[in-house]
């Protein structure tokens, strides 16, 4: 099988069962809305899990991006079984580590909440220290989460990962269709332990396959440690851009009427629904295969592996930016307003998500570039990059939030993900030569072109039926589903017309593994 077809396939395998763990999270989500509404309660639970899982999850990703390129090199070296104990030597280090920031996360908890959340005073202010302290276990769950991720991913092993979606997101639905209860938000973050636990428990039966057995040794001077710490800091860096700008979104949206940080919060969700579902799949497949393509210096391969994988991500995120422009109220409205979620907690969600959008090209781009320089064994120019990203988004941030409220922070994260990933490709060039930009731009002016043909079509369908059929929910769902169904034929329809090869790759992976 040629690579180009296994990344098509595994891809597509990752992108249904994080479609369906996404479908279980949107459910998730719009039980939280409407059990606990946009306000008070879900503003300070949302800070509060920022301030519980910021530090690990930036940590964790860098570990698990790192540790992919080193266990391919230590099986490489000393087989699987050298492979397996440096998993447990890892695996031993890293508990140590989560324990320590736990216990570092229950003592600076209230200075933790001061910087995230300006706005918190009083009784708010201790519901977030005392939330956060509730939520730290899961700093300890991540830690395992991501170092078996790695592992697998590194042995071409991307089910187990891909599913810990679904129990995670199981367990809070499970939770707030029987125990939850407006007013007691403890639960909540009580059930977001649970369900973190979930995430690494899932991956237990792979690892254990592969011929895992755990032993609590230590050897803090094998070389192979050493790399992986010092890889990781400035991938840390660089992977941190993300967490960064959410964090100052919701310092700054703090200070802003109440449930902005909830309408920033569930408006970067649905964007980064795309991301997740098909640029991570994308990436998490894409990121092995470059690494084997430097470790044998075929700089030819990774240039073809990374031009597909570009193409493939302007094919999706091209269109579904189009979409999100045209469809942000009615999809807000159908998906979260009920129960506490008032209109205008619409208005506010899906004001910020047409802005957020406006970056999804650029994000996407990022995290395909990235795994590049990673690949190379460049972890300064990401980190670089990031810094700028931070810089500029704190910037815009100060400027837009006068003139623009919430949603002024949601542009200034979009233009910040675009002008730095547009830097990262010039950097990029430098270092490897011409790049086939013309291919690239190809493509972008194809997938663009079909996208606003789509978008028209689809702005008619919806638009245009909407005023002439009932007032009720389920017409405006069923009208929604047959608008986008559409729109996706009528692209995929330009698409072949127009000769993107890449979306015949990506539709073959598809069905085939749909298939098995």
């Amino acid at each position: 099988m040629t690579n180009t077809r296994k990344m098509a396939q595994s891809a597509a395998m990752i992108a249904i069962f994080t479609l369906i763990s996404k479908f279980l999270g949107f459910l998730r989500e719009v039980l939280i809305a409407s059990k606990y509404g946009s306000g008070y309660e879900t503003d300070t639970y949302f800070v509060a899990m920022t301030a519980t899982v910021i530090i690990m999850t930036t940590i964790g990703a860098s570990l698990n991006t790192t540790l992919i390129p080193i266990f391919t090199e230590i099986e490489g070296k000393k087989g699987r079984q050298g492979k397996l104990k440096f998993l447990n030597n890892i695996l031993n280090v890293v508990f140590l580590i989560t324990i320590l920031l736990a216990l570092l996360g229950f003592f600076f908890s209230p200075i933790v909440i001061k910087i995230l959340a300006k706005g918190f005073t009083g009784e708010q202010f201790d519901l977030a220290v005392r939330l956060n302290r509730i939520g730290l276990p899961i700093i300890i769950f991540l830690g395992f989460t991501y170092v078996f991720s790695g592992y697998l991913h590194s042995s071409e092993i991307f089910g187990p990962p891909a599913i810990m979606g679904l129990p995670y997101n199981l367990v809070f639905i499970v939770f707030l269709f029987i125990f939850a209860e407006k007013g007691h938000i403890e639960g909540l973050m009580l059930a977001s332990v649970v369900a973190a636990s979930t995430q690494f428990l899932i991956q237990v039966p792979a690892i254990k396959h592969q011929g895992y057995v755990y032993s609590l040794d230590v050897d803090l001077n094998d070389k192979h440690l050493k790399k992986s710490l010092i890889l990781v800091l400035p991938v840390v860096v660089g992977s941190a851009v993300q967490q960064i700008n959410t964090v100052i979104d919701k310092t700054l949206a703090s200070s802003l009427v109440e449930g902005s940080i909830s309408a920033l919060t569930y408006a970067s969700r649905i964007n980064d629904l795309i991301i997740s579902v098909f640029v991570m799949a994308i990436t998490t497949v894409i990121f092995p295969m470059l690494s084997k393509a430097f470790s044998q210096e075929d700089e030819l391969q990774v240039r073809k592996i990374m031009g597909q994988g570009i193409n493939i991500i302007l094919i999706i995120t091209v269109p579904a930016t189009i979409g999100i422009l045209i469809l942000a109220k009615p999809m807000v409205r159908l998906f979260f307003e009920r129960g506490a979620f008032s209109e205008m907690a619409t208005q506010m969600t899906s004001s910020a998500l047409i802005f957020y959008s406006l970056g999804l090209v650029g994000a996407s781009l990022r995290l395909m570039l990235n795994k590049v320089y990673y690949s190379f064994q460049d972890t300064k120019t990401p980190m670089i990059n990031g810094a700028i990203a931070v810089g500029l988004n704190v910037g815009l941030n100060l400027i837009l939030i006068k003139y623009m409220a919430h949603s002024g922070l949601a542009l200034a994260t979009s233009i910040s993900a675009t002008f730095t990933t547009l830097l990262l490709f010039l950097d990029l060039r430098k270092k490897i030569g011409p790049m086939g930009l013309k291919k690239y731009l190809i493509c972008f002016f194809k997938t663009l072109f079909a996208s606003i043909i789509m978008g028209v079509i689809v702005y008619a369908i919806f638009f245009g039926l909407t005023p002439k059929l009932p007032n009720k929910w389920i017409v405006e769902l069923l009208l929604l589903i047959l608008s986008v169904v559409v729109g996706v034929l009528v692209y995929f329809i330009l698409c072949c017309v127009l000769k993107v090869k890449e979306m015949r790759i990506l539709m073959r992976g598809l069905v085939k593994r749909t298939r098995r």
